[in-house]
């Protein structure tokens, strides 16, 4: 009988350290192969497989593309790469950014599900926003299993937080029981019950996760037209539904859930505020050099009405100024659909 040999594992703010718990209990013959995508910034170093070798017993290494899957051995997202899965194959590409994130989760949860159905274990740890609610549906929907771990115990809950919301979740529990149950899970045989058929949808996004063009592949066929546009390209954003849950696809391929959205607008209405802020002040210099030019020449009149001028800048400024300091963080407004 097959075994859920299959485990992919998501994780973000906080995720170094419960990823080292994690590999930390898993044993050398660990009968599985082990999938990781943390969020790092492009220009991250890339050292986290060496920090979970060291970690546990198992080989780690950033994956690399077309090399063979083995038990026994863990497989990380490389920077600025998403890490998707083929038959028995390991493919590192730079399709868009999910969720505001290359690497993302959803791209490795959703490709493992596609090849491998049931043999999939989806694992969402702790971390910002919900990268990973969409990738462990789809893993949960093709008869894999869904485990989270407990956000109250979680230094970032949001992820976990949202994965219970969305996915009915088999197992939700403290990190440090998480992996001797990937043991027992991959170590047991395994009934299919309640898989579904790949959906067309599903197959369009792990290709527009492989490179493919998204334009070429059908992507418009995963939703309607919204009213938003991308933050990233300015494409207009298509409305997809997963259940009760809606996301966005843009038509050159990025991908947003409502959460990700709102922060990527809140950034971009952060940014411009600052902008306006750095023109206004400027004005204001120029304003008071010119006030003094005219001072030096002995026009005080003309003098005083710009100052008057740079005063009524400096009062812009202070409102704007304002609206930055009282905006909340990115990300920190959750939707519940």
């Amino acid at each position: 009988m097959p075994a859920r040999d299959i485990v992919v594992v998501g994780a973000s703010s906080g995720g170094i350290e419960a990823l080292r718990t994690l590999v930390g209990g898993l044993p050398n013959d660990f009968p599985a192969s082990l999938f990781v995508v943390l969020h790092v910034a492009p220009q991250s170093p890339g050292i986290l497989a060496d920090i979970l070798e060291r970690a546990g017993r198992l080989p780690a290494a950033n994956a690399r593309n077309g090399e063979r899957m083995r038990p026994h051995r863990i497989y990380v997202a490389s920077p600025d790469h998403h890490l998707v899965l083929e038959p028995g194959v390991v493919r590192v590409t730079r399709g868009p950014r999910e969720n505001r994130f290359r690497p993302a989760v959803d791209p490795l949860f959703r490709s493992a599900a596609q090849v491998y159905g049931p043999r999939v274990t989806g694992v969402i740890l702790t971390g910002g926003l919900d990268d990973g609610t969409a990738g462990l549906w789809a893993v949960k929907r093709l008869g894999g299993v869904a485990v989270v771990q407990d956000p109250q115990e979680a230094l970032a809950p949001s992820m976990p937080e949202s994965a219970l919301r969305h996915v009915q979740v088999d197992y939700c529990l403290p990190l440090a029981q998480i992996a001797p149950l990937l043991v027992r899970l991959a170590s047991e045989p395994m009934t299919e019950k309640g898989a579904q058929q790949v959906s067309e949808e599903m197959d369009i996004e792990v290709k527009i996760a492989k490179e493919d063009k998204a334009l070429d592949i059908g992507v418009l066929k995963l939703g309607a037209p919204s009213h938003f546009t991308c933050p990233e390209c300015h494409g207009v954003l298509l409305q997809l539904k997963e259940g009760e849950r809606v996301r966005f696809r843009c038509h050159t391929g990025h991908a947003y859930s409502l959460d990700s959205l709102l922060a990527e607008i809140e950034e971009m209405i952060e940014e411009s505020l600052w902008s306006s802020i750095r023109s206004i002040d400027e004005n204001v210099m120029l304003l008071q050099q010119v006030a003094q030019h005219l001072r030096d020449h002995a026009d005080a009149d003309a003098a005083e009405l710009f100052l008057n001028k740079a005063q009524d800048a400096l009062r812009r400024s202070d409102l704007v100024r304002q609206a930055v300091m009282n905006q909340s963080e990115p990300g920190a407004v959750q939707i519940a659909e």
